[in-house]
């Protein structure tokens, strides 16, 4: 059964029923990921499917669906113990800027298809890594060769992901002309022992003269993120972290619960040493801590309009590069291990930066992977991804699909009912707060039996 919640805008700290980061439990945090980022899921996708990647290239551009642009930037000053990302740390200023080159290429090769051609995007998005590493000229330089490219004058949101670290006022101005709309902090925690344990590089003064210097200077969204259950933490400075951040008063908060992905370090010292479970806090706590946030949030005057996310004004603070890619939009993306789809197949690059820069120096795309969705495949995918806003319309899917999720996922559906997770209110789907805060491990129930147990592979 589902937690229950600690009560509404409690003034002390988080009531001692917390389960302690070092007790028994059934939910303890174990290696994998249960984040649905996609579906279906990454590990269905082949080398041997490239070529209809091509194929949808070379086909003519639809007049009917957005367009985002992706950029992956994967280099950082450090390594985080928890980071599962591809990302470099021993690149120097010239190795930057030849992979810099290498990404310009590869735009210029998709600005050339018939399907993409005379595109404008609707969003652009840079991640990472951390695209804020860059110098101000690096930066300048990549965003006029992409506005050259794949013209920004239509764009509605340019989101940008940022280390506290590597941000001075300059640079938060350069960004700021450059035409980014959605900062966003990469702050995890405020406590520097916190931070240090789980090997971020920046400290809470860097974290605090970021935000000071980006609330000055007009963006239309600064969002800062958060993680719950990191290594060391406990109850009184989760306490303090969120206090913290609505202090701070930024337009929207993400707040992440702590998973272990293979490909980290965390995952290298539990295999080392033999442990199954992580040193983090548990489901339960999790769950338990963000469901308290989400209080405190609401009444400080947020609204909570995800399973990650509270936004200060929901008529104005909009994300439209989510929103509009699980409503089907196309996403170009370029970069080392970076993903996207056209038209329904989707792909992702080299995962590595030296097969990525030999790919693209040889003249073509630095495609590695692919995989073609079926019509119920789109159908899953755009159900499941908008569930995590915390409600969808059953109309939205009857007229673009044909399908009545009621009818497709009735016993689903109605399990979740019986378990207080979800409900139905007229032609709307709606989670519950309970099943908001697990949401991604409940998503797996609607997966095609054949993807259920791929966040294991």
């Amino acid at each position: 059964m589902p937690a229950p919640s600690p009560s509404q805008g409690s003034t002390g700290v988080i009531d001692k029923l917390t389960v302690p980061l070092d007790a028994a439990s059934d939910e303890q945090t174990e290696a994998g990921n249960y984040f649905v980022a996609n579906y279906p899921p990454f590990s269905f996708w082949k080398p041997e499917y490239t070529g209809e990647v091509h194929e949808i290239l070379n086909s003519p551009r639809p007049t009917d669906t957005n367009l985002g642009v992706y950029f992956h930037i994967p280099f950082c000053r450090k390594r985080c113990h928890f980071c599962y990302f591809r990302v470099y740390t021993d690149k120097n200023a010239s190795e930057i800027n030849a992979y810099l080159d290498a990404g310009i290429k590869e735009f210029e090769r998709y600005s050339r298809t018939s399907y993409l051609a005379g595109r404008k995007p609707q969003f652009v998005y840079f991640g990472g890594g951390t695209p804020s590493y860059l110098s101000i000229e690096q930066l300048t330089r990549l965003t006029d060769r992409m506005k050259d490219l794949f013209p920004w004058d239509e764009t509605e949101e340019v989101a940008f992901e940022a280390e506290p670290g590597t941000l001075t006022e300059k640079k938060l101005e350069a960004l700021r002309e450059i035409g980014v709309t959605r900062l966003s902090l990469g702050i995890e925690n405020f406590d520097d022992h916190i931070l240090e344990v789980n090997g971020r590089a920046h400290r809470s003064k860097e974290a605090f003269r970021a935000l000071g210097f980006a609330k000055t200077l007009g963006f239309d969204q600064v969002n800062i993120d958060l993680i719950a259950g990191m290594m060391d933490e406990t109850p009184e400075n989760w306490e303090r972290n969120v206090r913290t951040a609505i202090e701070q008063s930024p337009d929207c908060v993400t707040i992440y619960q702590m998973e272990i992905p293979y490909n980290t370090t965390i995952f290298k010292e539990m295999k080392e040493s033999g442990r199954i479970s992580a040193p983090v806090a548990d489901w339960k706590t999790k769950r338990h801590w963000v469901d308290w946030a989400f209080n405190e949030f609401e009444s400080a005057g947020y609204t909570v309009s995800s399973a990650y996310t509270v936004v200060k004004n929901p008529e104005t603070t909009k994300f439209i590069y989510r929103d509009s890619l699980w409503e089907g939009a196309d996403l170009l993306s370029a970069g080392v291990a970076s993903f996207g789809h056209f038209g329904g197949v989707h792909y992702q690059n080299q995962a590595d930066v030296a097969p990525y820069m030999t790919e693209v120096d040889a003249g073509g795309l630095p495609i590695f992977r692919s995989y073609r969705t079926s019509h119920e495949e789109r159908f899953i995918r755009e159900f499941i991804l908008q569930l995590k806003l915390g409600h969808t319309n059953l109309a939205y899917f009857r007229e673009k699909y044909g399908v009545d999720p009621t009818e497709r996922f009735s016993g689903t559906l109605g399990d979740l009912q019986r378990r207080g997770y979800f409900s139905l209110e007229g032609d709307e789907v709606l989670v519950s707060r309970e099943g908001l805060l697990q949401i991604d491990r409940l998503l797996h129930d609607f997966f095609l039996e054949q993807h259920r147990d791929a966040r294991y592979t």
